[in-house]
């Protein structure tokens, strides 16, 4: 959710950027790695969010599902390790990754953080250890949790419509592509024939 808003908030401000300067919103980078980039997102579509196949994915597919995705975005950002935005963006993935491999293979979440998502939830049907429903995370308390200020902690305002968790890596991963698509809004620079 919170890189949804990073695209939504970097396009719109690429293109008042570009509207400003009298310029078009276009790509001013050439994005390399696109098909392992769509290819990242198969595994976790598959594992989470394809109704029919996140029934079937176990505890442990899911963790592969988890970690293969995180690792093939890994090398779309260092195939475009020249651009500022994906060194946020790598810097992002690197902590969640870090966060997941040293908590066996999925994304913490304390049972506090998921009262404040569902304030109605009975805390006594949490089991640690188990998978929260069909998402990425599993419930740890946090004094279990390895590096747990990288878990999925963060959580939206009450005032929005829906309740999500979010880790400090998602942060880091929405603000580079914020940065990226803010780039497009840049004019480019005239070529000097002289």
């Amino acid at each position: 959710m919170i890189l949804l808003w990073g695209v939504i908030f970097g396009v719109l401000a690429g293109v008042l950027r570009a509207w400003r300067n009298g310029c078009n919103f276009h790509p001013s980078y050439s994005v390399r790695g696109l098909a392992v980039l769509f290819i990242a997102f198969l595994p976790q579509l598959l594992a989470f969010y394809v109704p029919v196949t996140r029934t079937l994915t176990t505890l442990r597919s899911a963790s592969v599902a988890l970690i293969a995705s995180q690792v093939l975005l890994l090398i779309v950002v260092w195939l475009n390790r020249r651009f500022w935005a994906f060194w946020l963006m790598g810097a992002g993935l690197l902590l969640n990754l870090t966060v997941i491999l040293a908590n066996g293979g999925m994304m913490p979440i304390s049972p506090a953080t998921i009262v404040r998502l569902s304030p109605d939830f009975p805390p006594e049907r949490l089991q640690t250890g188990t998978r929260l429903g069909y998402s990425k995370d599993v419930v740890l308390a946090p004094e279990s949790t390895r590096f747990p200020w990288l878990a999925d902690r963060f959580t939206v305002p009450d005032w929005y419509p829906q309740r999500v968790a979010f880790s400090l890596g998602d942060v880091l991963i929405a603000l580079g592509a914020f940065g990226l698509f803010w780039s497009f809004g840049r004019c480019p620079q005239p070529v000097n024939d002289d």
